[in-house]
């Protein structure tokens, strides 16, 4: 009998367990641009989030974040940048309709997306 209560509670700390690291992964959020948004809006969207908070320096030239030098790739960072430095607060992820949050790391080679869960 006492075999079987252990069983159970080893299955029970394993399902556990793994809830935790499911929940883990799938609370960290990113703010990114809007693939069907223009390029202008994105321009004066990615303007505003440098001018109000976002850290834009790995978007600059010689920036870990410059490549691919594209106005989706540079607003997508900055958007999450202010997103993240404004802890997610409602409405942060927004720029007037150009942003999303995005479930799934953004992050590619050198380029690291803050998330939220740092």
């Amino acid at each position: 009998m006492a075999t079987l209560f252990l069983s159970h509670s080893f299955l029970l700390l394993l399902i556990g367990a793994a809830t935790t690291t499911t929940s883990a992964i799938s609370s960290e959020y990113w703010c990114v641009a809007r693939s069907d948004v223009s390029d202008e809006a994105l321009q004066t969207a990615l303007n505003y989030a440098c001018a109000t908070g976002a850290d834009c320096t790995p978007i600059l030239p010689n920036g870990l974040c410059f490549l691919p030098n594209t106005i989706q790739a540079h607003a997508s960072y900055a958007f999450n940048s202010f997103f993240q430095r404004k802890a997610m607060a409602p409405g942060s992820c927004n720029f007037a309709g150009s942003a999303t949050i995005a479930h799934s790391n953004p992050s590619y080679g050198s380029c690291v997306y803050p998330s939220s869960i740092r």
